[in-house]
C-alpha cells in the first residue's frame, strides 16, 4: 500500500517493527540438533539418573553454601544471614587451640596407618584370589570376606568388646591382651585392625573387576615368550591395573582425614579424647553437642579445603608421571 507521504512525493516513513535477527550458522544449527537427538535416545538413563542428580544437587553442593557459618558467630535463632559477621576469627581460635591440634595429630596418625597397611591389602587380596584361586573356591573366599562390610560399627564394636574387653573371650584370661580397648597406645593400630576386618574384602571389589578385564592373550603371549608367573605378574597385571590403583589413591587422599567417625565415637570414652579424638568427633562435640557452630565449621572446613588441596596435588602429580589421573 503507498503510504500518504509517499503519495506526497516526500521519503517513507521507518518502520518501527525490530529487525530480523541475524539467522544461526549451519554448524551450531548441526551442533543443537545433535545434542537434541542424543538427549531423547539417553532420555531413559537420563531419567534414572535424576534421583542421584538431585541428591548430590541437594546435599552436597547446595549444603556447601553452609560453610558461611565459619565465618559468622552463628546464631540459629538469628538466622544465617542474620548472625553477625567474624572474618577469620573462628580459624585465629582454631590454630591456638592445642585440642584441635591434637585431634589433627590423631587424625594424621589414623590416617597413615590406614594408607600404609589398609590400602594395599584389598589389592594383595584381590591379586590372590585372582591368581590362586578357581571357580567355588573363589566365590567362597569372597563371599567370606564381603560378610563383614554388612555389619554395622556398633557391631563390630561389641564383637571386639566380647574378645578383647576386661570380661571378653580373650582380654579376662590372656595377660597381654588385658585392657585392650582403653589402652591409649593401642588405640590407633585396634582402629586400623577394625577396619581391615571389616571392609578389606570389600575393596578388592573393584581390583578384582579390573583383573577380569585384562586381556588373557597378554598371558599367553608372555608364556610363549618363556616369562614364568612372576615376569607375567610384573609385566602383564601390574600395568593393566596400574591405572585402577592410582585413581583409588587419589580418591583416598581427598578423604584420608575422614578415618571413621561412627567407629571412633563409640571407643572414643574408653581411652579419652587425647588418644581417641579425631577431626570428626571435635567437630561433633565443640558443633552439636557444645553449640558452638562457628568454631565447628571452621574446622570441618579446613579438613575439606586440605582434601581439596591433597587431591589436586596428587592428579597433577599424576600427569606429570603420564597417568591419566581422576580427571585431565
Amino acid at each position: 500500500m503507498t503510504s500518504t507521504i509517499e503519495r506526497a512525493g516526500g521519503s517513507p516513513a521507518p518502520s518501527a517493527d525490530p529487525p530480523d535477527p541475524p539467522p544461526a550458522s549451519p554448524a551450531r544449527t548441526d551442533r543443537l540438533t545433535r545434542w537434541g537427538r542424543e538427549l531423547r535416545g539417553q532420555r531413559t538413563l537420563l531419567l534414572l539418573a535424576l534421583p542421584g542428580i538431585a541428591y548430590f544437587l541437594v546435599f552436597h553442593y547446595a549444603a556447601l553454601f553452609g560453610n558461611v557459618i565459619a565465618f559468622k558467630d552463628f546464631v540459629p535463632f538469628q538466622g544465617l544471614w542474620e548472625s553477625p559477621w567474624v572474618g577469620l576469627d573462628n580459624f585465629q581460635r582454631m590454630f591456638e587451640d592445642a585440642a584441635f591440634w591434637q585431634a589433627a595429630w590423631n587424625t594424621l596418625a589414623i590416617a597413615v596407618l590406614q594408607l600404609v597397611f589398609f590400602f594395599p591389602l584389598p589389592l594383595a587380596l584381590a591379586l590372590l584370589l585372582h591368581s590362586l584361586a578357581r571357580g567355588g573356591v573363589r566365590k567362597l573366599i569372597q563371599s567370606v570376606v564381603y560378610l563383614p562390610h554388612f555389619l554395622s560399627w556398633v557391631i563390630v564394636v561389641a564383637l571386639f568388646q566380647q574378645l578383647l574387653g576386661p570380661t571378653g573371650m580373650f582380654g579376662g584370661n590372656v595377660a597381654f591382651v588385658t585392657d585392650v580397648l582403653a589402652n591409649p597406645d593401642a588405640f590407633k593400630p585396634l582402629m586400623v585392625v577394625q577396619i581391615i576386618w571389616k571392609d578389606c574384602g570389600w575393596g578388592t571389589i573393584i581390583f578384582l573387576a579390573a583383573l577380569s578385564q585384562v586381556n588373557q592373550d597378554l598371558y599367553e603371549s608372555a608364556a610363549l615368550d618363556g616369562a614364568g608367573p612372576r615376569r607375567r605378574f610384573w609385566h602383564v597385571t601390574l600395568p593393566a591395573i596400574r591405572p585402577i590403583v592410582i585413581l583409588l589413591l587419589i580418591m583416598r587422599l581427598g578423604d584420608i582425614l575422614t578415618v571413621g567417625f561412627e567407629q571412633i565415637l563409640l571407643q572414643r570414652d574408653a581411652v579419652g579424647p587425647e588418644a581417641g579424638e579425631v577431626l570428626d568427633t571435635f567437630v561433633y562435640y565443640q558443633g552439636v553437642l557444645g553449640a558452638d557452630w562457628g568454631y565447628s565449621a571452621a574446622a570441618g572446613l579446613f579438613k575439606g579445603v586440605v582434601g581439596a588441596v591433597l587431591v589436586f596435588s596428587a592428579n597433577k602429580i599424576a600427569h606429570r608421571l603420564g597417568e591419566q589421573g581422576v580427571y585431565k
